[in-house]
């Protein structure tokens, strides 16, 4: 044997403990341009969190602190527990329009309780499997939701450029100009980053005078401690919390799975659905009892993660809510000052680059066919005049199957031929039959015409449901009343076995 062999054990023994645990780790733990990118990320996401997350809780009815600490405990949580890297989950619009009427009615305390049993919800729901839901919602759809997305995230900014001083504008436009120019000269440091940070310098250089962060709503000063929500644990608390909650993890779960597939997209990667399902639900109860209002993924910030910032690890997921504490317990006066005009800049960008903007091309709208195009808008219209993402993507999903059944309703053809002597038709059933095609099938023959003898060949057809073999001892029935007999023939396995066992047992069908 040659002295230059070394068996595979050995080869083995050779490698340190020390090498074999980097073989363990990502490529990217060892990758400094991964890691300041996803710091750099992180920070730009937290700078934009905090505004945001004022904002709902203003609409949820509660004081900034439960919507800032329900952003830092969802963000830190799914970045561990969550099924799609780089994703935001924090306090969202949605979720405070669902759980805003119960604050308002039975308080702080019931919201919070709600928050944990939603969460408890999501998390059944997960284990389900009602992440595989997902693949019934179509294209068309799915163009609908991030246009909409678009188009709300663009319209949350309308507020912050009306009644304000002149000064707002051209901050405005000076940030757009930093996002658009800046990627130009270096990618080294986010763009938003560097928009936030110059114009927060020039208006606290120059003394401007516009909104700032902190006339959100005061940061809070501690981090957040664990505890039970004050409400009596009766029945009566349940019935009370329940609706809430299953709302909410409804819309939740929606947004987050239709945010993950956009994520899924966008970076060519494949995310795990229903452990992001669980992980929500995991994530709301950690929330609920730290005493946030709770969460989803949040779209808008995802896209700064994402799109904008290039992350693409649970990195930048933990470090968005790490920051965001470290930012109002430390640097809460200074990011008071960052002027609402930056991250109104930013958000724009954000709207402008996540419209699908091939989808309303002239072009695109020749080619498309004029079904998936109304789904789209209609898609974009339920969600834009309800401000709610998860009622479109049903609206749209109703939408799309009504279109699709009436599109497949038209390929069931019936062609007929009488034999060379008269004593026999045959009819040639051609397409899917189902509760929309089936309906026409019954007048398609000639009951009163025809010969004795009646062959419906379905060779090139394919029975679907009950509608159909209703359908079909329909015929049957009525060559029978003229004394007249049917035989069905050509049916493939899976019809013959619904047809076997439906056929006769169908009320109204004789």
């Amino acid at each position: 044997m040659s002295s230059a062999a070394v068996s595979p054990a050995a080869s083995s023994a050779a490698v340190s403990p020390a090498a074999r645990l980097r073989g363990l780790k990502p490529d990217w733990l060892n990758d400094p341009k991964v890691w300041r990118t996803e710091i750099l990320a992180g920070l730009v996401v937290a700078l934009a969190l905090i505004p945001e997350a004022i904002s709902f809780s203003i609409i949820a009815g509660v004081e900034p602190a439960v919507g800032l600490f329900a952003s830092f405990t969802m963000a830190v949580v799914i970045s561990v527990v969550g099924g799609r890297r780089a994703m935001i989950s924090a306090a969202t619009g949605a979720v405070a329009l669902v759980i805003a009427p119960l604050n308002r009615e039975h308080g702080l305390s019931h919201l919070i309780a709600a928050v944990i049993l939603a969460g408890v919800f999501q998390v059944v729901l997960g284990a389900v499997g009602v992440a595989k839901l997902m693949r019934f919602i179509p294209r068309s759809v799915m163009v609908g939701f991030v246009n909409a997305l678009a188009i709300l995230i663009f319209m949350a900014q309308i507020p912050e450029m009306r009644d304000v001083p002149w000064a707002v504008y051209p901050l405005i436009a000076g940030g757009l100009a930093l996002l658009v120019f800046f990627p130009k000269v270096t990618a080294v440091v986010p763009a938003p980053l560097v928009s936030i940070v110059v114009l927060t310098v020039i208006t606290v250089a120059a003394g401007i005078a516009v909104p700032t962060v902190g006339d959100k709503g005061a940061l809070p000063s501690s981090l957040p401690v664990p505890g039970l929500p004050d409400v009596p644990f009766t029945l009566d608390t349940l019935t009370t919390i329940a609706p809430y909650a299953f709302a909410m993890a409804l819309v939740g779960l929606m947004e987050s799975l239709m945010t993950a597939k956009l994520v899924d997209e966008i970076t060519d990667t494949h995310s795990n659905k229903t452990r992001e399902s669980v992980g929500q639900g995991v994530a709301n109860i950690v929330t609920g009892f730290f005493g946030g209002m709770g969460g989803c993924a949040m779209i808008g910030q995802t896209m700064i993660n994402v799109k904008v910032s290039g992350a693409r690890t649970r990195v930048s997921t933990f470090l968005a809510g790490a920051f965001l504490m470290v930012l109002c317990i430390v640097f809460g006066p200074v990011v008071s000052d960052i002027p609402m005009a930056a991250l109104v800049a930013v958000m724009v960008m954000v709207s402008f680059a996540t419209f699908d903007w091939h989808s309303v091309a002239p072009k695109t709208l020749r080619r498309m066919p004029l079904g998936e195009t109304a789904v789209m808008l209609v898609t974009v219209a339920v969600v834009v005049a309800t401000h709610n993402l998860a009622i479109g993507v049903v609206v749209g999903s109703v939408t799309a199957m009504v279109v699709f059944a009436r599109r497949v309703a038209r390929f069931a053809e019936v062609a007929r031929l009488v034999s060379p002597d008269g004593t026999s038709v045959l009819y040639t059933v051609t397409g899917e039959l189902f509760f929309a095609s089936s309906n026409d099938l019954v007048g398609r023959f000639d009951y009163a015409a025809d010969p004795e003898k009646v062959v419906v060949d379905l060779s090139a057809a394919h029975v679907w449901d009950a509608s159909s073999v209703a359908a079909l001892d329909a015929v049957e029935t009525k060559y029978g009343q003229r004394g007249k007999s049917v035989e069905i023939i050509g049916l493939n396995d899976p019809s013959a076995d619904l047809h076997g066992k439906l056929t006769g047992e169908l009320a109204g069908s004789h």
